[in-house]
Formats: C-alpha cells, sequence, structure tokens
C-alpha cells in the first residue's frame, strides 16, 4: 500500500513538469501555440514594401490594395482594399472613388475629406500590392504565370521577368494576344539589336505566348 502511496505521490510531482514540457514541444512544432494575436498595429506595418509606382501616373484599379497613413493618426492609417466598384471606405470619410485616381488625387480627395472634421490632415498614400493591372505569360518560359504590371515593361523585359526562355522554345514564333489581335515578336532579332518595333510595351491583360 505505501508503494502505491510513493508511486502516485511521484506521478503527482511529475505532472507539472511534463505538462510544461508537453506545451514546450507544441510550441515547437507549431509556433502559433499560445501566442497572443498581433496587435492592430502590428497587422498594420506587416504589409511590405510599397510597388514602385509613380504616385503622379499610375491610375489605380480594382483590388489594388494601397496603404493610407493619416500623421498621427494610427486609427486613420493603415492598408485598404479597392473594392470590385472601384471605391474605398474610410472612417471619418466614408466611400471615396480610387479606381482611375492616381494615389496623389486619391490623397487629395481624403485630405479635403478629412479636413471637415479635423485640423489640417497631413495623408500620405503608397501602393501596397498592385491587382488590377497584370500580363500572362504561357509556354516554354521558365516561369509561366500572372505577373502584375506595375511599371512600362516591354515584351523582351517581360520574359527576362519569367527566368527567361526554355532550351527548345522557339524563340523566332513568341506571339503577344492583345484581344483579338495577335502581335508576332521575334526574341533572337530583338537581342541582336534588329527590327526592335516588335519590342512593344505591354498592355493590361497581354498575353505573351512562347510555342
Amino acid at each position: 500500500m505505501a508503494r502505491i502511496f510513493s508511486i502516485t505521490y511521484i506521478l503527482l510531482l511529475a505532472a507539472p513538469a511534463l505538462a510544461a514540457q508537453q506545451g514546450a514541444q507544441e510550441k515547437k512544432e507549431n509556433p502559433q501555440v499560445n501566442d497572443s494575436r498581433k496587435t492592430l498595429e502590428e497587422v498594420r506595418n506587416a504589409g511590405g514594401a510599397p510597388m514602385p509606382v509613380d504616385p503622379k501616373t499610375y491610375k489605380l484599379g480594382p483590388e489594388d490594395i494601397i496603404m493610407i497613413k493619416v500623421w498621427r493618426e494610427p486609427d486613420l492609417s493603415g492598408p485598404v482594399f479597392v473594392r470590385p466598384d472601384g471605391k474605398i471606405s474610410m472612417p471619418l470619410v466614408g466611400e471615396l472613388q480610387a479606381a482611375g485616381h492616381t494615389p496623389e488625387q486619391l490623397g487629395q480627395d481624403i485630405t479635403a475629406a478629412l479636413s471637415k472634421v479635423m485640423n489640417k490632415p497631413e495623408v500620405f498614400i503608397a501602393v501596397q500590392q498592385v491587382n488590377s493591372k497584370k500580363y500572362y505569360i504561357i509556354g516554354e518560359v521558365n516561369r509561366t504565370g500572372v505577373f502584375p504590371l506595375v511599371t512600362t515593361t516591354t515584351v523582351l523585359e517581360a520574359i527576362g521577368a519569367a527566368g527567361g526562355l526554355k532550351e527548345f522554345a522557339n524563340a523566332k514564333k513568341i506571339v503577344i494576344a492583345r484581344g483579338s489581335k495577335r502581335i508576332k515578336f521575334n526574341y533572337k532579332e530583338v537581342v541582336d539589336g534588329k527590327n526592335l518595333q516588335q519590342n512593344i510595351t505591354l498592355e493590361n491583360g497581354d498575353q505573351i505566348i512562347v510555342p
């Protein structure tokens, strides 16, 4: 009887240590275990670097993500999604048209709206992610898929961004599909400095097809 009591007592003493060890192991395997939720500010600051767009010329579009920062107003600052209808929503501002406006123009609109409820607001806007303008590359390149059309991009630059042509790609018969148009592109000629006019600037929705 005494022996059973001793074993039980030892197990009771060891239980907290075993539980702590198990909890540590779970946290090691899954870092999210027992972690507190991110604060609102941490979420807002997790967007990464802004895209290299010109705030004076780039036209915002649906599904773009912008970072709005109002000086000394953290509750009004953070990432904002441009809705499919082209509008955004902000506290104290309500809805504003964003699609078709440059970041600079949108910043002016937000400043004007906030000026009605606060003294001399300072608004900064950066494009965090471009989703409204894109081009596609399919076929014999090293990385096919959808690419954001952030800045002015030529066909040659787009192929370079896709990792270049594969070994057996037909470099002379590349086609850019633009709506109902089919534009031919001879990669070898352009690389050799010939017929450079075929190295066109891409437009939203263009598809580069590499046979």
